[in-house]
């Protein structure tokens, strides 16, 4: 049970890992856009995905130190940090040189890197009590029943290579950049695409 009020879930730690994590996706956003359009959105999200990323990479830095600092007993979780920060300055670097694709690999690889390192510093934990570290949930008290876990174990097994070969099959449908030039006029109806229109390659 939560024993603070509202305004105890705004502390100062809390502020910074939210701000991290808001700006951390808006740059990967900004260069997923730069990856998949050309033209003006192309431009302007080019233009600001630098900037934003250089932001993040700020709040970043203070997130993960201060919670390897406060909240964590282990020294190898210091390996993620820095695989983290080494990942997004690659990505940034990336997008600077026009690696679109390269920056795009390289700030998903920093996402995942910053949640593996959130459950490694929490674990066994799930959600650690502030007032009495007996009444946290860890993965054994928070985890469902064993049949349970059997049941989802096996619709995982069919149904996540399925999603991944679905996921695998809509990108590559929709590999190419889109600008204005792609879509279509609703005057035409949506049924009703031109028989050529131009297409630019990812590059």
């Amino acid at each position: 049970m939560y024993a603070g009020g509202f305004f105890d879930l705004l502390n100062p730690y809390a502020l910074v890992g939210g701000l991290t994590t808001l700006f951390l996706f808006l740059t990967h956003g900004a260069v997923f856009l730069t990856l998949k359009t050309s033209g003006t959105i192309h431009d302007r999200a080019k233009k600001v995905a630098t900037p934003l990323g250089l932001i993040a990479a700020v709040f970043a830095v203070v997130f993960l130190v201060w919670t390897q600092l406060a909240y964590s007993d282990k020294p190898a979780t210091w390996i993620l940090v820095i695989a983290g920060a080494l990942l997004w300055v690659g990505g940034i670097i990336a997008h600077k040189v026009g690696r679109d694709g390269w920056a795009l690999i390289l700030s998903a690889g920093t996402l995942v890197g910053a949640v593996v390192f959130l459950f490694w510093v929490l674990f066994p934990n799930v959600f650690p009590a502030s007032n009495d570290p007996s009444l946290s949930l860890t993965i054994d008290n928070a985890s469902s029943t064993e049949y349970t876990l059997q049941v989802m174990t096996i619709v995982a097994v069919i149904f996540v290579p399925i999603v991944l070969v679905y996921q695998a099959w809509t990108y590559w449908i929709f590999r190419q950049r889109i600008n204005a030039d792609v879509i279509p006029s609703p005057d035409e109806g949506s049924l009703d695409y031109p028989e050529e229109r131009p297409s630019v390659p990812v590059g």
